[in-house]
């Protein structure tokens, strides 16, 4: 019987369909992929802040999934939100590719080499907040588009600089545009950043079966625990929360990072704990940056956000 996979029909999004397809194959199934438009493909120009970004890039597709026109969704973590609709779930999330953002610059100058009011691009909060904190001389400007789109108007020199997911370049075999990969400790990247999610019907055994061997624990694991403190912060991508897990010492550590839109407040913890209490560790490591101020942030960010939009 066929799979069907519904995806988004960016060239990344169909790198990552793709690549879920080659592995079902690989296993002996039968599968297609379906293109489904969503809500933010089709408000390709419209800034991110002021859509509301809760499932602007999966709600068509999730929807599909739920009528049964679709078997299995291909989704970037970082796009899917904490709470699903009912009678879906995450049946397998793979091996995470490199979680780092990446900054491209045009002139390949390292952050620190920009000049002075270096205009550099991205359309995430999060990155916006924590580049302000590394270099306040910079102006940190929204850009929207795919990467190709986003690397053209740098090409055309509307940017000195942007800051992208390293994963997406590295799938789309753009790695040697990469001027510097940024530690965890310099920029902490979004919840599940690297990670793809394989969202099933919950009642649905056979695709959970078909897909059981490409779930990788490890980053399971990971994930949810970077979701749980997304879940306890009650935030979304429209507050800058950033949070990162990996293996340590045989369990897991979860830095998370909240900063304010101009950079001038941040706060961090660093949490780990056993890798079999992913939920109890993210919401430990929330616990400690509430201590320390995060829900003042996170308020003035929204109502900022909202001012915006």
């Amino acid at each position: 019987m066929k799979i069907v996979v519904g995806s988004r029909g960016s060239k990344l999004a169909l790198w990552q369909a793709g690549w879920v397809k080659d592995l079902l194959r690989a296993a002996g199934h039968e599968v297609e992929i379906r293109i489904i438009k969503t809500t933010g493909d089709k408000r390709a120009n419209a800034s991110l802040t002021s859509s509301g970004t809760k499932g602007l890039f999966i709600k068509e597709i999730e929807e599909a999934l739920a009528a049964g026109s679709i078997d299995l969704a291909v989704h970037s973590m970082k796009d899917l939100p904490t709470e699903q609709p009912a009678g879906l779930a995450v049946g397998a999330v793979p091996s995470r590719a490199d979680a780092r953002d990446a900054l491209v610059s045009r002139n390949g100058q390292p952050l620190q080499d920009l000049p002075a009011r270096a205009r550099v691009g991205t359309s995430s909060l999060r990155r916006q907040s924590q580049l302000r904190a590394l270099g306040p001389k910079l102006e940190v400007v929204a850009v929207r588009g795919n990467v190709d789109t986003r690397l053209k108007k740098l090409a055309r020199g509307d940017y000195n600089a942007l800051v992208l997911a390293a994963a997406g370049l590295d799938r789309l075999g753009l790695s040697d545009r990469i001027t510097h990969r940024f530690a965890v400790e310099e920029m902490c990247p979004a919840v599940g950043q690297g990670a793809l999610a394989l969202e099933v019907r919950e009642d649905d055994l056979r695709i959970k079966q078909v897909i059981q061997p490409l779930d990788d624990p490890a980053t399971h694991q990971a994930v949810l625990a970077e979701r749980a403190l997304l879940r306890a912060l009650g935030g979304g991508c429209d507050v800058p929360i950033a949070a990162h897990a990996a293996a340590d010492a045989g369990g897991l550590a979860l830095v998370a990072v909240i900063a304010s839109l101009d950079g001038s407040k941040l706060v961090r913890a660093r949490i780990a704990g056993p890798a079999d209490l992913p939920d109890d560790l993210g919401k430990r490591a929330a616990q400690e940056l509430l201590k320390q101020g995060a829900r003042e942030i996170l308020a003035a960010a929204s109502s900022e956000v909202h001012d915006i939009g």
